[in-house]
């Protein structure tokens, strides 16, 4: 595979995953597909490490709200010269919706800066890490208190 095909290849885990998130069925085999074993996600509210129970770490973050859309940049992707490791940032705006009756507002976005290592597989090259840190936020977060 030439370099260019290889950073489109690496480059689409992370663009993929941002999709799935609002489109697709997250299960185990979802996970398996974007994710190494080993994987350690970094969430602004939790952590999870390893594949199992990675969808299900998912599927409940999603639950969290009606509905979400992530809107992701261009990814970055920095291949490592031993040509098994790389590393990838986007920017990304995710709009989440409100259940019924749970904010004034019914949305809540957030601004965040993607970071994610990729390594290559027997399977092909899967997130061995993801990192989502909020630059920036409007509305209200699920649980918060709105002010009096």
């Amino acid at each position: 595979m030439d370099s260019g095909q290889e950073v489109f290849e690496i480059s689409g885990l992370l663009s993929r995953y941002l999709v799935s998130l609002d489109d697709e069925e997250i299960d185990d085999a979802w996970a398996r597909r974007l994710f190494t074993e080993d994987a350690h996600i970094a969430f602004p509210m939790s952590v999870h490490d390893g594949i199992d129970g990675l969808a299900a770490f998912h599927l409940h973050a999603r639950a969290a709200f009606a509905g979400t859309q992530h809107l992701g940049s261009s990814v970055v992707t920095d291949v490592d010269d031993d040509g098994d490791h790389a590393v990838l940032r986007a920017n990304v705006i995710a709009t989440h919706v409100h259940h019924p009756g749970a904010a004034a507002d019914p949305l809540f976005q957030a601004g965040t800066l993607a970071t994610a290592r990729a390594r290559r597989t027997a399977e092909g090259w899967r997130l061995a890490s993801l990192s989502l840190r909020v630059l920036w936020t409007r509305g209200t977060p699920p649980g918060a208190r709105e002010p009096r």
